[in-house]
């Protein structure tokens, strides 16, 4: 039963939420608020153009706040306004380095540079495989070369040639057979038999022997003379090729020098370009197709794309197409691994080996923003191993170098390369929620060090015609964006309404822009489906109300078993020490209100109030300060002239969970104040509040879900017109109830009282005056205050008995020591 004398009234169903009237008056804003995500983060957007802006290779940003405010878009956004007034960055490439193969030379080129340096080299190659073998198969270097060939025959025939005279003038034979020469005795002009050489006198062998022995020694001496004379050859043969490609190389590598000779690094690459050409002309005298089993394509047409002449091939790092803006490089990598991160070399199989070359060196996400900016999701570069790692170490050598997770771990056994390193020059924003932003602050000395410039999104906004204005025009940003109906006044009205629940503030607006474009699509799919022009307020509503319903279930499961008495909530009727105490219980991104029975029993004790919660280790730490604090306000509130004489216990009936939080004390003050003074509290109220020390009551979290936890419980067994919600006055500016609580309260069918203070409360809960002292200090005689101190006193009066009478008494001691 309501109280009639109650000084508080229950707030009527116009306080229950806020409404709005959409803005038709245009609100000079500028165009970046206007923007998709920028509406509110005026800050945030300053950080960002700082961060943008400066110079110093350490101002690297930040951006903090909660999923769905549109960080990352909004980075994206000014970072690519920022990026039109930047020059356009170099181009960098990786050549062969044909002094140490496995370490690829890097060389810094102007914008717009890479791709014709590339392009040089293709034509190159191409010119020199036609002009070359025109060279060498031209008369005059065919004359040369067999003039040569015949010299040098000669050279070796005349060496063997008098070797032969001498064995002719000994009688020998000089014989060459598959094996090599060989010396025998001729007789009849034909060669010795073994058996006849062994008939012959000693004499005649030994003589025979002798000039064997004589004609050996020249043929020693001749054949000496035949690989110096091969070795002559050769490098007679290569010096002519030389100096027939000479000229060749030196016609087609002169544009080159021309037009690259200027660019740093470039004449010293050209020129041993021009070295290996001339020095491996030969090369091009067998072009044609060729097997290759990497990953580049085999084209008969194109001479540079065969693999003997990858060695002459630019491989383009930054940009890494031709179609690369002219401004600065905006870059996000979604798989921030090490490789996507700093590059990889890959690899080929040929004949069973593993081979590469600086062909196969692959740019990642540092490569491509050099010069720009690069964007990251800082909790995806920590999930991957060693990204977090490898990006501090380029951020403070300010160099990219390419290094694998075989390489960090020594796990690699494959020859691989040892790429020169890139200068650094971006500007990093890493994009992540505020824990893990004060987490890297605390654990990771080098995080705030490197990432100096913090650009933290607001979770809302204050509601003025400004910003309601602004909000309106990311609502239809929204619409046009997604191409969806466009918006209806009201139901645009309803997503304000919304925004403010989100906001947990009924002044503020909710600054989540992903979940109203969330819950856009989906109304816009219910008009479509309905065959509507817009989208009304009432697909809104529809849309909100499906999307909770599919993530209710464990809400479900839990009010079904309060309704089939499961889980025991009383809604009616009168009991001492009970009382409906309301939580939230979070379910992924679902959160809901639920009732829960608290009971509170107290004897004579030693002035303890045991949290059973605690005592079992289910009570969170903020959950036992809240007992500590009624603890305290029943200390210095009661009985201030004896010692405190209560033993009580609290507990949450039927909880089998974690309980945290502060928002339960007011209530279990309550259910001790009832079972401290024996009058019953009234089960068709819940109360949520916290409590101080003084006995206000505070504000506390989640009131719209508590308040509508304990209606829907009340609903479903009818309801009444005596139920209701005692909450803080002080939550009533975070209230945005929903329109079925809002109905039942302007019927009368439901209450909810703001109180201040815990006398209130009292009067509300046990229909009772709670009594003031008066001027001797004492509380008004049959009032609630009076009915506990008075407890309180026989409490300490039966210790004091206890104490005459037996002093080993366990509770005696210990009041001693009080």
């Amino acid at each position: 039963m309501l109280i009639k004398t109650s000084k508080v009234k229950p707030l009527k169903a116009a306080e229950l939420c806020a409404t709005f009237k959409t803005i038709n008056k245009t609100v000079k804003t500028d165009h970046m608020t206007q923007s998709m995500c920028m509406m509110g983060h005026s800050e945030a957007v300053d950080a960002i153009k700082f961060s943008a802006r400066i110079k110093h290779p350490n101002f690297n940003l930040f951006a903090l706040g909660q999923t769905g405010c549109g960080r990352h878009r909004t980075v994206m956004e000014i970072l690519r306004v920022e990026a039109q007034r930047q020059s356009e960055p170099s181009d960098w490439v990786y050549v062969h380095n044909f002094e140490t193969p496995h370490k690829p030379i890097a060389i810094q080129l102007p914008a717009g540079q890479a791709i014709r340096l590339k392009k040089a080299m293709q034509n190159l190659v191409d010119d020199l495989a036609n002009e070359i073998p025109a060279l060498f198969q031209a008369d005059a270097y065919q004359n040369d070369r067999r003039s040569m060939e015949q010299e040098y025959g000669q050279i070796g025939d005349d060496a063997v040639s008098f070797v032969i005279e001498k064995a002719k003038e000994k009688g020998l034979a000089l014989l060459r057979t598959p094996m090599g020469f060989i010396i025998t005795a001729m007789k009849d002009d034909q060669p010795i038999k073994p058996h006849e050489f062994s008939e012959l006198p000693d004499a005649e062998k030994e003589l025979i022997e002798a000039d064997i022995k004589a004609v050996q020694e020249h043929l020693e001496i001749a054949l000496k003379q035949i690989p110096e004379n091969e070795k002559n050859h050769r490098r007679a043969i290569e010096k002519l090729n030389s100096e027939v490609a000479l000229g060749g190389v030196e016609s087609a590598i002169s544009d080159l020098f021309k037009k690259f000779g200027h660019i740093p690094k470039m004449p010293e690459y050209l020129a041993a370009v021009k070295r290996d050409l001339i020095e491996n002309a030969e090369q091009f005298l067998n072009s044609g197709p060729a097997v290759h089993a990497g990953a580049f394509p085999v084209a008969t047409t194109k001479h540079y794309k065969e693999p003997q002449y990858y060695v002459y091939a630019v491989n383009i790092i930054h940009p890494s197409d031709a179609t690369a803006s002219k401004a600065a490089p905006v870059i996000t990598e979604d798989l921030p691994t090490l490789s996507n991160l700093v590059g990889h070399v890959e690899h080929f199989s040929e004949m069973g080996a593993i081979l590469t070359d600086h062909t196969m060196i692959r740019p990642g996400a540092l490569h491509r923003a050099n010069g720009g900016f690069l964007v990251l999701d800082i909790r995806k570069v920590l999930t991957e191993p060693f990204a977090w790692d490898a990006l501090k170490r380029c951020i403070k050598s300010q160099n990219i170098s390419i290094i694998s997770a075989q390489d960090r771990l020594s796990l690699s056994s494959t020859i691989s390369l040892e790429p020169d390193p890139i200068p650094l020059n971006i500007r990093f924003a890493l994009v992540g929620d505020r824990r893990l932003y004060y987490l890297l602050a605390a654990f990771d000395p080098e995080f705030l060090e490197l990432f100096k410039v913090q650009a933290d999104f607001d979770d809302s906004v204050f509601s003025s015609d400004e910003t309601i204005q602004n909000f309106t025009q990311v609502l239809k940003n929204i619409t046009t964006e997604n191409n969806l109906l466009p918006l209806s006044k009201k139901a645009i009205s309803r997503l304000l309404v919304e925004a403010t629940r989100l906001a947990d503030d009924a002044e503020k607006l909710s600054l989540n822009v992903q979940f109203f474009s969330d819950t856009i699509c989906e109304a816009n799919f219910l008009a479509v489906e309905n065959k509507s022009k817009t989208i009304t307020d009432a697909h809104i509503s529809t849309a909100i109300e499906q999307a909770e319903s599919r993530a209710n279930r464990p809400q479900r499961l839990t009010y079904e078993a309060i309704d089939r008495d499961t889980l025991l909530i009383e809604t009616s009727g009168d009991v001492v020490g009970q009382i409906n105490a309301l939580s939230v219980l979070k379910v992924g991104d679902f959160q809901f209100g639920r009732p829960s029975r608290l009971t509170a029993r107290v004897r004579a004790g030693k002035g303890k109030v045991v949290d059973i919660e605690r005592e079992v280790e289910l009570g969170g730490p903020l959950h036992s300060k809240g007992v500590l604090i009624l603890s305290s306000y029943l200390a210095t509130h009661f009985a201030l002239d004896v010692p405190m004489s209560l033993w009580a216990s609290i507990v949450f009936e039927q909880s089998y969970g974690g309980v945290d939080g502060d928002s339960a004390s007011a209530a279990e003050l309550f259910a001790l104040i009832s079972a401290l003074s024996e009058c019953a509290i009234d089960q068709s109220f819940a109360v949520t509040g916290s409590i101080n020390q003084f006995g206000k009551i505070q504000p506390i979290g989640g009131i719209n879900e508590k308040i509508e936890g304990f209606f829907d419980v009340c609903a479903s067994r009818a309801l009444t017109g005596t139920q209701g919600v005692i909450m803080p006055k002080s939550n009533i500016k975070n209230l945005a109830l929903r329109p079925r609580v809002i109905e039942a309260v302007k019927i009368k069918k439901f209450h909810i009282f703001p109180i201040e203070t815990v006398d209130e409360g009292i009067e509300l809960l046990m229909n009772a005056k709670p009594g003031m002292r008066d001027k001797a200090g004492q509380f008004q005689t049959g009032t609630i205050n009076h009915k506990v101190e008075m407890r309180l006193l026989k409490f300490a009066d039966q210790i004091k008995k206890y104490q005459k009478t037996d002093t080993s008494n366990d509770i005696v001691s210990e009041m001693k020591n009080v």
